[in-house]
């Protein structure tokens, strides 16, 4: 790594323990931008200077700003580590363009522990029958999360999904409310909870009549996030373009 790591959002909850953990990690931090300042650390007029000075962007931002900074970011040729959740369809076009010019991680969640329980939750769905076993997904998060259901538990619902051979879109049923009648048949459900501040539970529930199977991740600190996410930056560094995710950095596939 030539120039060293920028963080964008560095001002914020999560990049302020990113910042701690690229120096703890021994690699350069660069500096990062963000809205408000932060002391001690180098900061940038917009993504494009942060890119142009880094060889990898990790970035936990906001959806609104994915397709920018893809753009920007391949633009200037750095790597790019990918947290930020919530995208849409049209976000998730720019950022496969953008791994057609640089190395993308993206994953919804960078602890080792939840790609462990995705890669669990795809081999239970292809041995537990939908039409048998029901897959319900709960999750709570803190009050000032703004997209629901979170990113890891869509991610967990895929590797459900991906299990069974079906698409997602197709039997996910989030939000139940008043009559909706009985379950359909190898649906996957999602209910999300918000209040106080509590950093990410998700627990992915297989219901049958005769047995219950529940997996349940619980992460106390950020730091779980943000380590995993270092340590995809260090992966990605000098890698060919592509979009990888977090399975990739930690030799799951």
């Amino acid at each position: 790594m030539r120039k060293g790591i920028g963080i964008a959002g560095i001002a914020g909850r999560m990049g302020t323990v990113l910042a701690e953990e690229v120096r703890a990690a021994g690699a350069k931090l660069v500096g990062g931008i963000d809205r408000a300042d932060a002391p001690g650390q180098t900061m940038f007029a917009d993504i494009a200077a942060l890119a142009a000075a880094c060889d990898i962007v990790i970035d936990f931002t906001h959806a609104s700003t994915a397709a920018s900074h893809a753009r920007a970011i391949a633009a200037a040729g750095a790597g790019w580590v990918l947290g930020t959740t919530g995208l849409s369809a049209d976000d998730d076009a720019v950022v496969a363009e953008a791994a057609r010019l640089v190395p993308v991680v993206h994953a919804p969640n960078f602890s080792p522990g939840v790609n462990l329980v995705l890669a669990l939750a795809e081999r239970m769905a292809n041995a537990l029958p939908g039409d048998t076993y029901d897959a319900e997904i709960v999750e709570m998060h803190h009050r000032q999360k703004v997209d629901a259901p979170s990113g890891t538990a869509l991610g967990m619902g895929r590797a459900v999904a991906r299990g069974r051979g079906v698409n997602l879109a197709d039997v996910m049923e989030s939000g139940r409310h008043g009559h909706t009648g009985a379950r359909k048949p190898g649906a996957i459900g999602f209910a999300a909870l918000r209040g106080g501040q509590v950093v990410g539970e998700h627990t992915l529930l297989f219901a049958a009549a005769t047995e219950h199977i529940a997996i349940t991740h619980r992460a106390f600190d950020r730091r779980a996030f943000a380590t995993g996410a270092v340590r995809a930056a260090l992966w990605a560094d000098g890698r060919a373009a592509g979009l990888y995710s977090m399975m990739d950095v930690l030799g799951m596939r």
